[in-house]
Formats: structure tokens, C-alpha cells, sequence
């Protein structure tokens, strides 16, 4: 089968490379899948750097979340298991985490329904507890993972506002919902965000970024607020000053949503069906602004980690076109 593989440390599209490889062997508790569609996400940006909290052995296969097909003809969602990553035509995941494929969403978009829309969920509901009527800030919003956000946020009826850097992003946010979008390149953040809130700041802030967009959170969160620390897109990772947490009443919130798979993986599975109804009824779409051969994954990843692309780009290697 053909296969991406990561030899060494670098960048995506100095290190990424095709090659015939044997079909991995499942383990046990783990089946084979032959992968319809694979969505790009930093990690796998990240991991080709060397920079990711998981470190797996080279050379390795990156790829953390696909619509894979079982061997019974099954659509189902995966995160593969490394080093037998989702840039290839089979890939092995464990049997135990394999969650159906919703039916009204073709190969690409339920490749990435998975983890962002997910941490989405988790991250407003379980964590800051998101409610109607609330002001929500989601930074990046016209990334992958803000733009999950973003959609998540309008269908619990809050008030999102969407921070974006450049034209052709804002037209993205705007057209995912957003009822406020700031391009950072050509407006003063704090600024906007506190004319659009009349000085009182967002309720809830969503920070995949860190660096100066988790300063900016800091000037802006509303009295009670919550700033969910998603990751740190910008490769700055702050050091909050506490003593400010503590003056202006807001709280930081951490959301690691791997651990959910081992800490309670019977939230995911409830997850899951709460983003599978969604999906149905349209509330929610993974908005998909590249599909890509596998022959051009290398340089499809690299794009994601050079911040160039909106919402998700996903690499077909069947089905559908």
C-alpha cells in the first residue's frame, strides 16, 4: 500500500514521504481500516516537527483522525493508531473507539467531525459550560478548530465572535455564523471587542492559539468569565499572571480532550451522538476548503502548520472525489 512516512524531524514538506509499504497488522483490540478520507490537523503538524506531546517512533505515519471503511463495508470515524497513521490507504485503529460515520456527512467532512468538534463540545459544555445568550469569542475562527467553535456556539445560542487574520478569513467566519468578525491584521482586538460588547467582554473565550491572543483574552473577558485553553497554534505558550485571574474574576480553564478516551470514555460516545444529531438537522458542518489526492498530503500538511488554509483540508484516498 502506499503510505506517508516521517523518517526525521522537520518541516511537513521537507520530511513527508510516499512509499510502498506493507499493510499494517492490527493488535490485539485493533482492526484494519482502509481509509476513505483523512483530515489534517496541527498535531500532525506538530508531529513531523518533533514538537507534539506524542513522540512516535520514526519512521511513523501521521494522520490522527479518519472516515475509515471496515472490513464488513462499515463507514466508521477513527484515530488511528501511531505509528500507522491516517496518510495512507489502511491504517489500524482500536476496535473499542470506532464511532459510525454519520450518514449525512460524505467521507471528508465526517473525517473531521472527530476530534475538533469534539474539543468544541468539551470544551464549551463540559468545561465552561456555555449557556444561551452569552457572548463567546472563539480566536482563529476560521480554522479547523474554531471553526467547530464557532458553529457549536451559535447552536447552544450564544452571541459569537469571531477573530480572524485577513480578508478572505473574515468572509470564512462570517459565513459560518459569526455575529462579529475582527481581522487582527487591520483592527485593535481589545478594542473591537469591547465596542461589540458595550465594555463588558465575552463571557466565554475559546483560545487554540496562546501567545498574543491569550493576552488579548486576558483584557477581555467579562466579570465570572471563562478562557478555555484549547492549544497554542501561535508557538508561544503563556504564562498567565494569576494575581489578574484573581482580580478580575475570570477562570482558566485547561481541555485536553485525549484524556477523555481513557479518563470517561462513555462521554465521547454521548458526545458523538449529540454532534451526530446536530449534523442531521444541520446545525452543524465541518466546513472542508480543500480535498486533496494522497499523492499531495505533504504539501496539503504543510499549509495547515504555515496558518495559510480555512476550516479543514482532507486528503481522499477512495470514494469519493
Amino acid at each position: 500500500m502506499q503510505a506517508w512516512q516521517v523518517h526525521e524531524n522537520g518541516e511537513p514538506s521537507e520530511v513527508m514521504r510516499l512509499a510502498d509499504v506493507e499493510r499494517p497488522t492490527p493488535g490485539d483490540g485493533q482492526v484494519l481500516l482502509k481509509v476513505r478520507a483523512a483530515n489534517i490537523n496541527f498535531p500532525d503538524v506538530l508531529m513531523c516537527r518533533g514538537q507534539y506531546q506524542v513522540r512516535p517512533p520514526l519512521p511513523f505515519t501521521p494522520g490522527v483522525e479518519i472516515c475509515g471503511e471496515t472490513e464488513d463495508g462499515r463507514r466508521v470515524i477513527a484515530n488511528p493508531a501511531l505509528p500507522h497513521g491516517g496518510f495512507a490507504e489502511y491504517a489500524v485503529a482500536d476496535a473499542a473507539a470506532l464511532l459510525p460515520a454519520p450518514d449525512s456527512l460524505d467521507d471528508a467532512e465526517a473525517a473531521a467531525l472527530h476530534i475538533g468538534y469534539q474539543t468544541g463540545w468539551f470544551g464549551l459544555h463540559r468545561r465552561a459550560r456555555l449557556e444561551a445568550g452569552e457572548t463567546l469569542l472563539v480566536h482563529a475562527a476560521a480554522g479547523g478548530v474554531g471553526s467547530a467553535a464557532v458553529q457549536l456556539g451559535k447552536a447552544a445560542g450564544a452571541t459569537v465572535i469571531g477573530v480572524v487574520g485577513g480578508p478572505e478569513k473574515a468572509a470564512a467566519a462570517r459565513d459560518l455564523g459569526c455575529d462579529v468578525v475582527i481581522d487582527r491584521r487591520a483592527e485593535d482586538v481589545v478594542g473591537a471587542v469591547k465596542e461589540a460588547t458595550g465594555g463588558r467582554g465575552a463571557d466565554v473565550i475559546y483560545d487554540p492559539v496562546g501567545g498574543d491572543a491569550y493576552t488579548q483574552s486576558t483584557k477581555v473577558v467579562a466579570f465570572e468569565g471563562r478562557i478555555v485553553v484549547v492549544g497554542f497554534a501561535s508557538g508561544t505558550i503563556p504564562s498567565p499572571g494569576l494575581n489578574h485571574a484573581l482580580v478580575k474574576n475570570y477562570a482558566i480553564l485547561g481541555l485536553h480532550w485525549g484524556l477523555y478516551n481513557t479518563k470517561n470514555p462513555k462521554l465521547v460516545q454521548h458526545c458523538h451522538e449529540q454532534l451526530t444529531e446536530m449534523a442531521a438537522r444541520g446545525a452543524i458542518k465541518p466546513l472542508i476548503s480543500e480535498r486533496v489526492p494522497l499523492g499531495e498530503a505533504a504539501a496539503a500538511v504543510q499549509r495547515v502548520g504555515d496558518g495559510v488554509t480555512t476550516g479543514r483540508v482532507a486528503v481522499l484516498t477512495g470514494g469519493e472525489a
